[in-house]
């Protein structure tokens, strides 16, 4: 899996799904996923990838390409194929995601608004469920492998 950011000017960025066992490894699937997708995690059982984007919630609020806020978008993946699933609003300039071991609770880390959002997932809808606030911006998260 890869994120695939281009110039940071309101473009339909996107991400793709690698094939490392072809002969040569490539590209074989890809998505559009709105501004900047930054991070992007795929959960245990790699079932489910979770791409946080920035939908232009890091610009200048003067850019024409602001938005008030970030997304969380949860797309399913079968093989090669990626799949839109369902979308959240997250806070702005949100970058790491971690899932849980079941895949039932999605991380998302916002820096602006000091906090880790924290969204329940049932395969299909992703609700939030709470957030962890800090002092500083939190950037990066990873969980133990299972």
């Amino acid at each position: 899996m890869a994120a695939n950011i281009g110039s940071g000017s309101g473009d339909a960025d996107t991400v793709s799904v690698i094939d490392i066992e072809a002969k040569p490894p490539r590209v074989v699937r890809t998505v559009t996923v709105g501004q900047t997708p930054e991070g992007i995690a795929l959960s245990p059982d790699g079932a489910f990838l979770a791409v946080g984007v920035m939908n232009g919630s890091n610009k200048p609020k003067n850019s024409p390409f602001f938005n008030d806020y970030g997304l969380v978008k949860v797309l399913s993946l079968k093989g090669n194929e990626l799949v839109p699933l369902t979308e959240a609003k997250v806070g702005h300039w949100c970058q790491g995601l971690a899932w849980s071991k079941g895949n039932r609770t999605l991380l998302v880390q916002c820096m602006v608004e000091k906090e880790i959002m924290v969204f329940s997932f049932d395969g299909k809808e992703l609700k939030p469920a709470g957030s962890i606030k800090f002092n500083a911006g939190p950037a990066g998260i990873r969980t133990a492998e299972p």
